[in-house]
């Protein structure tokens, strides 16, 4: 079963994504929907990363709901630096943050919170010393920027996907 079908959620979200792109539910379409949706998945497969098991689902979701009010945030003073300071008094610099995560799918997770934060960019990780390259578009003080990926968001993913040390 689980090669014919090694996804049912992609292959459920892909089946619904054609019905509702082409406004029907015409048994054609939901044919053609389900062919999509088995094989899609199938050939995109190697693409995949390595499964990752999510260890603390409620952690999760506090980390997301803690994203959603920085974003939020972050769009207001963003927008109020944009509209009502001059260029000059602006202060983009780059900085890095030690990162301890090491799990590729919760790094692909950090990149999403942090560019989903307007007025800061993800760049690169340095492979030499394992740090984030990071562009802030305002700063004002690197220590807090540091603190806050790490405690707010590094930790949180940390216990999500990486296995505690006995």
């Amino acid at each position: 079963m689980k090669r014919l079908l090694p996804s049912p959620l992609l292959t459920l979200a892909l089946l619904v994504i054609w019905l509702l792109l082409n406004q029907t539910v015409a048994p054609l379409h939901v044919l053609f929907g389900l062919l999509l949706g088995l094989i899609i998945p199938r050939l995109t497969l190697p693409l995949r990363p390595t499964q990752t098991r999510l260890r603390k689902p409620w952690v999760l979701f506090r980390l997301l709901s803690w994203s959603l009010l920085e974003i939020l945030r972050s769009c207001f003073n963003v927008s109020r630096i944009i509209l009502f300071r001059k260029q000059q008094d602006l202060n983009s610099q780059f900085i890095r943050v030690p990162l301890d995560l090491k799990d590729a799918t919760g790094l692909a997770v950090l990149s999403c919170l942090i560019n989903s934060t307007p007025g800061t960019v993800w760049v690169e990780i340095l492979s030499d010393s394992h740090e984030l390259s990071l562009h802030v578009f305002d700063l004002h003080d690197a220590n807090w920027w540091i603190d806050t990926i790490k405690q707010r968001y590094e930790r949180p993913l940390i216990e999500i996907f990486e296995q505690e040390q006995a």
